[in-house]
């Protein structure tokens, strides 16, 4: 579905539900509008507002040059060119906030446009003074799609919230609204004619979930630590794919916790990697014991990836059980992949006190859990669907279509092409993975849009190379494919 249809269909519902509660001819309308697709959503339902004969006043909460989407865009200059229906004031700080006060307060409806689902974090000014405004109004208030400074998936206040008499929602209910309905109000589900394809396949509003928007006033450990335990004698580009691709996810740190064997290898392939070389050949779990550092690293609540090039020699697979132990003990979240998968045979049961993902393609799904998924979409669901259930895990079953299983939810990823039936493509997609969970992201969410940007990334690669790339060529790749989906952030 197009975009701008949608925010179309969005923001005319919304104007259709203020005008079957009240005569919206001649009644004072404020929407205070971000500069999200929430705000874009405001900017349609102020233009049928005023349609309907309402005197509408926007006010936008930052500059026209902040708007982030080209369908905001389009809706903002429309709304300029009703400068006889529309009035627009412009607001860049609280203080100007208090300027337009007598607006909101004593305004017949007030709109609640500022952000939606893209809220991380606690609700910051101007937009916390504008909540606190929009709740001394008289009038009926009304919120679009989740009332602003309420997480939409757990229903926790983020530092202040809007109190609405109804919440028009888009789709369908957000987890968080249920039982908050002293901030929601009455909930009203717009159908605003996504297909119901979207349900089951990943796409553009997977990635908004998890990408996390940079603030002026953070650092890099507000973004997350992912720590690459692999490599071997026998492999070194493996745990270097993953950890660039975490970094390029967004996480504010990766390390490569390597053998001595492989980290002068791995640490010359990109000088933005921090590399800790082990005291032995091997991932020995001796050595992974002794180093202090890496309990320095674990105490950060870091994400790892575990995995990738480690080899399969008797010592690594004792590194392996080890970490598996550590993880479970302090409650990291892991990624397995590659070699990784293969020591995970017999030792299962470990799964199921870790939140886990796991990235095994059709050969390695078979030497773990012994029979060959079936060449069939529904058949392949069924299958992830029920070894993501028996071990309490996220799977990622890679092929031409990707299945993504939690044991309760899936989704099926269709981007990519046969260039990237190449090594190390995988494991760039463990290190998205886990660059997402690093974030904030849930396991299951960070695995749909990571499976998603990897193809994105492959499809961009694709089109400049034909099917002749590498798995570094993915990888670079990487920040364009996540630039595409940025605006879909509220």
């Amino acid at each position: 579905m197009p975009r701008e249809l949608l925010m179309e269909n969005a923001g005319r519902a919304v104007a259709e539900a203020v005008a079957r509660r009240i005569k919206v001819e001649g009644k004072n309308v404020v929407v205070l509008a971000g500069t999200g697709n929430k705000g874009g959503d405001g900017f349609v339902a102020s233009r049928h507002l005023a349609i309907k004969g309402a005197k509408v006043t926007v006010i936008l909460l930052g500059t026209e040059d902040d708007i982030v989407t080209k369908e905001a865009k389009m809706n903002w200059r429309a709304l300029k060119a009703m400068d006889l229906s529309v009035e627009i004031k412009r607001i860049r700080d609280s203080a100007e906030l208090r300027e337009v006060e007598r607006f909101i307060v004593e305004a017949d409806v007030v709109i609640d446009a500022l952000i939606g689902t893209g809220l991380r974090g606690e609700l910051r000014e101007p937009f916390k003074t504008a909540v606190q405004l929009m709740n001394r109004s008289r009038g009926l208030k009304v919120a679009i799609d989740v009332p602003t400074g309420l997480n939409p998936d757990t229903g926790e206040v983020l530092g202040g919230a809007f109190r609405a008499d109804v919440t028009v929602t888009m789709h369908r209910a957000k987890k968080g609204m249920a039982g908050r309905e002293d901030y929601t109000g009455e909930v009203e589900v717009a159908d605003i004619g996504i297909p119901p394809e979207a349900e089951l396949y990943a796409g553009p509003g997977d990635v908004s979930m998890v990408i996390k928007p940079r603030r002026p006033d953070t650092h890099k450990y507000d973004y997350g630590v992912v720590v690459v335990i692999g490599g071997s004698p026998l492999y070194a580009g493996a745990p270097a794919l993953a950890a660039m691709a975490a970094l390029k996810a967004g996480c504010g740190l990766a390390v490569v916790v390597a053998p001595r064997s492989a980290a002068p290898y791995i640490k010359s392939y990109s000088p933005d990697l921090i590399v800790l070389p082990l005291k032995s050949d091997w991932l020995s779990r001796e050595a992974l014991e002794g180093e202090g550092e890496l309990e320095r690293l674990f105490s950060r609540k870091c994400v790892v990836v575990l995995g990738p090039g480690m080899g399969l020699s008797d010592e690594s697979r004792r590194g392996f059980e080890y970490v598996l132990d550590k993880a479970a003990e302090l409650g990291l979240r892991v990624v397995i992949d590659a070699d990784g998968l293969k020591a995970l045979k017999g030792l299962e049961g470990r799964l199921k006190n870790l939140d886990s993902a796991l990235t095994p393609h059709r050969g390695e799904f078979k030497a773990l859990f012994g029979y060959e998924p079936p060449l069939s979409l529904s058949g392949a669901v069924e299958a992830a669907l029920r070894e993501a259930s028996r071990l309490r895990c996220t799977l990622v079953l890679k092929g031409h279509l990707t299945v993504v299983a939690d044991g309760l939810r899936v989704k099926i990823n269709r981007e990519g092409n046969p260039g990237m039936a190449v090594g190390g493509v995988g494991d760039v997609l463990s290190g998205l993975i886990a660059g997402f969970m690093a974030q904030g992201a849930r396991t299951f969410e960070a695995c749909v849009a990571a499976t998603f940007i990897n193809g994105r990334a492959g499809n961009l690669t694709a089109s400049e190379k034909g099917y002749h790339f590498t798995a570094s060529d993915v990888l670079d790749k990487v920040p364009a494919a996540l630039r595409e989906y940025e605006y879909w952030l509220s």
